[in-house]
């Protein structure tokens, strides 16, 4: 698969900050900027990790035209 127009550059780069962030939820470290701060930042989403793991979810399947709604749960 080749992704090779601006609209799948972007794509793919939210879909990579949205893992980030999902590895995040799970317990994951990283230094320098988060990218739950990162998303939380650039799309001006307020709330706890799992509830910008949703909207930001949300806003991905918008834009990729898929009317599912996402609903994150941490595992115990």
């Amino acid at each position: 698969m080749m992704i090779n127009t601006p609209k799948g550059i972007e794509l793919f780069r939210l879909m990579a900050l949205r893992s980030g962030l999902e590895a995040e939820i799970k317990g994951m470290k990283k230094r320098g900027k988060s990218c739950y701060q990162i998303i939380k930042d650039e799309f001006d989403l307020k709330g706890n990790k799992i509830n910008v793991y949703n909207k930001f979810t949300d806003h991905i399947n918008e834009l990729r035209g898929i009317k599912v709604l996402s609903n994150f749960k941490k595992e115990k």
